[in-house]
């Protein structure tokens, strides 16, 4: 279900600006035809970052800022944010989902400070300002003033309407229990934005199950956002950097897969279909292969087969700017990217199951999330080498990345010996920001 209306998409791209605020040509940051060749200053540079958060994240894009499940019951809220703006997701007394900033229409405080809670209102602590769960301005201390002496003092102006300065509203539109929101509320419909290919994959996951959570990892990585998105974009790496995956099979060059995009490119899909593991044409000279290394506790490969599956068995989504959504064997999450600055974001793992899972599937899940998260066994690897990259980008700012495997256009595959995802989300991102 969505409430958004049906508008078009046509990305407006805006100048670059230099130090002094003064237009400068975007041939300068990059100069390059294609995508292939990123360079490193798409990274490092701090006014390209702002010009990100607007164009990328306020503007035209869809946002992920949780799951219904988080917020069941009336009165139920959770802080998150969408870019680097504080927001808060409500479930109203009516039972529909709200999204609002977190600031206040007076003085402009953040002022709401928990995580997630339960409450029928909202007040800013610095002058007892009201809202209600929709956002909308109830009460005014003061409003008509203080008698005093036999005459009324202050107050705000006789014209002063609180429906006008209620909490900035975010467009919401929902699917498959999963929330999305947008500053821009002439943003493109939801399945618009997502495409058709990419919304089949959304939707054998989010198949209309209630979803049930169960837990969180928060982890800030030294690096910039779009590393993670490329990351999940990068069927390169995983046979090659995991340990895990490539010595008991469930990612590697060999297994049977395909990559797919949205036709932006923004957005993508890593299916693949868990192979036998040990040595082989793939893992020879490669120094994360270890086939001697054994489990302990075998019940980590305990995989059981879902009927929703539909065969693959990860399917990794990657939906721009915001949002990874996870199925690696019987552990599912969302991990939402949170930027906090040019060369830094929080990523906040959402482990979650359904309520029609059994207590053994549960466990199972919860086992296999070990996978993943800060600790994981798989996912470790993956902060720390973005950690690197971006220490290296700020060392030679001049240089640039190359993704040239497979070649140097944008396509869909029916392999993982390529890095087209990673060339389409830069073609789409150049279109974005004019560069």
């Amino acid at each position: 279900m969505t409430t958004t209306p049906q508008t078009g998409f046509d990305p407006a791209p805006c100048a670059d600006h230099d130090a002094a605020g003064h237009a400068s040509a975007n041939s300068d940051i990059w100069p390059a035809e294609g995508s292939s060749r990123i360079p490193f200053r798409v990274y490092t540079d701090e006014q390209l970052h702002r010009r990100e958060l607007e164009q990328c994240f306020y503007r035209q894009h869809w946002n992920y800022v949780g799951l219904e499940a988080e917020v069941p019951n009336p009165g139920d809220f959770k802080r998150t944010v969408i870019g680097e703006r504080s927001v808060i997701v409500t479930r109203d007394a009516s039972g529909e989902i709200n999204v609002v900033e977190n600031v206040c229409a007076h003085r402009g405080m953040k002022f709401c400070r928990e995580k997630r809670g339960n409450r029928t209102d909202f007040h800013c602590p610095y002058h007892q300002w009201n809202y209600d769960l929709k956002g909308n301005l109830q009460g005014v201390p003061f409003r008509r003033g203080v008698k005093q002496d036999g005459k009324v003092n202050g107050g705000m102006p006789k014209d002063f309407r609180p429906e006008d300065h209620g909490l900035t509203k975010l467009k919401v539109a929902t699917r498959g229990g999963v929330i999305f929101a947008s500053f821009d509320h002439d943003v493109e419909l939801l399945e618009d934005f997502l495409g058709p290919d990419i919304c089949a994959y959304f939707d054998r996951l989010f198949d209309g199950r209630k979803l049930k959570i169960l837990g969180y990892n928060k982890q800030r990585i030294p690096g910039n956002w779009k590393l993670m998105q490329e990351n999940i974009k990068d069927p390169y790496h995983p046979g090659l950097l995991h340990t895990w995956f490539v010595t008991f099979g469930l990612w590697r060059a060999d297994n049977k897969s395909r990559l797919v995009m949205d036709a932006h490119g923004r957005h993508a899909a890593m299916v693949s279909t868990r192979g036998q593991g040990g040595g082989g044409e793939v893992t020879s000279g490669v120094s994360s292969f270890k086939e001697s290394m054994a489990l302990n506790d075998m019940r980590f490969l305990d995989i059981v087969q879902e009927d929703w599956w539909k065969g693959p068995t990860a399917v990794l989504m990657t939906l721009f700017p915001s949002v990874i959504l996870q199925q690696q064997v019987n552990s599912v999450s969302t991990r939402h990217i949170q930027p906090r600055g040019h060369n830094a974001f929080d990523f906040v793992w959402t482990h979650f199951g359904f309520e029609d899972d059994t207590e053994e599937m549960t466990q199972r899940r919860l086992r296999q999330a070990n996978l993943f998260g800060p600790a994981g066994f798989v996912s470790a690897d993956d902060g720390e080498a973005i950690e690197c990259s971006q220490e290296g980008f700020a060392q030679k700012p001049w240089h640039r990345v190359l993704a040239e495997l497979g070649g140097t256009g944008v396509e869909n595959t029916e392999h993982m010996v390529t890095e087209t995802l990673i060339r389409g989300m830069y073609a789409y991102w150049r279109r974005v920001m004019g560069v």
